[in-house]
């Protein structure tokens, strides 16, 4: 596929995301690799475009240039959007209040703090993504290990080896430092991909998953 057709793939995908209003985004394709810029409304908005980016085979990587823009009446104070996102991570993962710290500057939050689990780490940072006036996430949220190495590795090979859609002899999966887990292989798309991620991710112990993988 030439870099002109990759480019007009990812603009009809776009154009056919209700989500997104197309009509400020740039795309340019360059040996698979996708740059979306121009500016968009809301930080939801921004993960969306990414997102049907990304649907659109052929797509091997994405640089993600896009700006939020809010107008003069839809800005949102730090302290405001601090104490919703406070609010809204207790409400939605049931978690300690102190478990998760939030600050804010400029309309984008960064997350702080300690937690078992990553869904319980990745569901702080999407409910956080949809209140008005935010800008950008920064999850840095930590994860506490609680398993050997050898243990979290077995696991994921052996949830790999569940999944029917997954062809889990061609991946590779390695554990160092506790629970920082290396996928390598290949991979037919981005679906794929997310599944042997989501996985490992789902492996009591594992605090970090470094995705090596290759799209054929």
């Amino acid at each position: 596929m030439s870099d002109m057709e990759l480019q007009q793939k990812v603009i009809d995908e776009l154009d056919f995301e209700p989500r997104v209003n197309a009509a400020h985004i740039g795309v340019a394709a360059h040996k698979g690799v996708v740059t979306l810029n121009g500016y968009v409304s809301s930080y939801a908005e921004k993960l969306a475009a990414e997102k049907a980016a990304r649907r659109v085979k052929g797509v091997h990587g994405i640089a993600q240039e896009l700006e939020v823009r809010f107008a003069e009446g839809k800005k949102t104070a730090d302290d405001e959007i601090a104490s919703r996102a406070i609010n809204i991570i207790h409400w939605s993962t049931m978690l300690p209040i102190d478990a998760v710290q939030v600050r804010v500057q400029n309309g984008w939050i960064t997350l702080t703090g300690q937690v078992e689990w990553q869904y319980q780490r990745a569901n702080a940072e999407v409910v956080v993504r949809l209140l008005s006036g935010v800008r950008g996430v920064t999850n840095n949220i930590r994860l506490t290990p609680r398993a050997h190495a050898v243990d979290i590795k077995l696991k994921i090979e052996e949830a790999l080896k569940r999944n029917a859609h997954i062809m889990s002899q061609a991946i590779r999966v390695s554990v160092v430092d506790g629970g920082n887990v290396h996928l390598e292989g290949m991979v037919h798309d981005w679906h794929e991909r997310d599944m042997i991620e989501a996985a490992a991710w789902s492996a009591p112990g594992v605090t970090k998953v470094e995705d090596r993988l290759f799209i054929a």
